[in-house]
């Protein structure tokens, strides 16, 4: 998600910024499950959320044939919906399937073999990626309608696709937050989360709040690709390593574990790259740079992230 108009209004950027970090946020909340849970960072994540933009794809240009905006709003509000819920299932299935075939007969090895394991499942997914869309962008139609707007108080203009980014973002997010803090498997998660041995020692069924975890985030990344896949307009088997990376970014940012602090880290990277690409010179050049300094300018004055809490590590 990049601007280069450097004729944007300052209050027009910080919208975008927060658009792009909203998709960001929600593809961070799926790492951050999983470090919170098994302590796993799942580098393969950012695939699945290629999948996502992959499925979008195929389903817009192959299944449905869509080469516009829609305009009729039933139509479009049936059609999101109908991709929402598709690129959700595929993403989670995903998921599950790395949950069942790279992570679980690693999970009692030593902490850098499930790493490796990630690390090898991401080149796979990204590969069969090449594999099914080829090695050039494609071009994904955006389905809903450029010339409508809404403006606040005349110095910032929301377009169509903004708006149902960033109320996609809320919606999820609340509902993720509610989920875990007011069911069953929710406290289960956060016992689980705090000591593995005793949750299981209670009766919860550790192998079911993993599998859960997994469904939760790949359901949550397929979400975000939908709306990510029409915003930038490209399906490309390389988006999950680029997304991905920033999201990752976002999760160490807020502090890797917190949901909150995914959701803060993915806002605070949108607000920087989409600042520096507009207002620096040669800033799409520099934006990465500027999003991994405030990493590491972050970092080393709280190391456990803006909201993370420090841990001490068992010997």
């Amino acid at each position: 998600m990049i601007l280069a108009d450097n004729s944007l209004t300052i209050f027009q950027v910080f919208e975008e910024g927060i658009t792009t970090g909203a998709v960001y946020a929600l593809v961070a909340i799926g790492y951050t499950l999983v470090y919170g849970i098994i302590q796993l960072i799942n580098f393969a994540h950012g695939d699945v959320f290629m999948w996502g933009t992959l499925v979008t794809y195929f389903l817009l240009v192959s299944a449905f044939k869509v080469t516009s905006a829609i305009t009729n709003p039933l139509q479009l509000v049936g059609l999101v919906l109908l991709l929402m819920v598709i690129c959700m299932l595929v993403c989670a299935a995903i998921a599950f399937i790395l949950e069942r075939v790279a992570y679980r007969p690693l999970r009692k090895a030593s902490r850098i073999a499930p790493l490796i394991s990630a690390i090898g499942a991401s080149f796979i997914l990204e590969n069969l990626g090449l594999y099914a869309i080829g090695s050039s962008p494609k071009y994904v139609p955006n389905i809903f309608p450029n010339n409508i707007s809404w403006d606040l108080f005349g110095v910032v203009s929301f377009k169509y696709l903004d708006v149902v980014i960033i109320v996609l973002a809320v919606i999820l997010m609340y509902a993720l937050a509610t989920f875990i803090s007011r069911t069953r498997i929710g406290r289960a998660m956060r016992s689980v989360s705090q000591d593995r041995e005793a949750a299981s020692l209670m009766g919860v069924n550790i192998n079911q709040v993993i599998i859960i975890t997994f469904l939760l985030g790949g359901a949550l990344a397929g979400a975000a690709s939908v709306v990510y896949a029409m915003k930038l307009q490209t399906a490309y088997y390389y988006t999950g390593f680029e997304a991905g990376l920033k999201a990752f970014t976002a999760a160490v940012l807020g502090g890797i574990g917190n949901i909150y602090g995914a959701m803060l880290g993915g806002l605070f990277i949108g607000l920087v790259e989409t600042f520096v690409t507009t207002y620096v010179t040669n800033g799409l050049r520099w934006a990465d740079a500027a999003v991994f300094a405030l990493l590491v300018l972050v970092l080393v004055f709280r190391p456990s992230g803006l909201l993370g809490k420090p841990t001490i590590e068992k010997v």
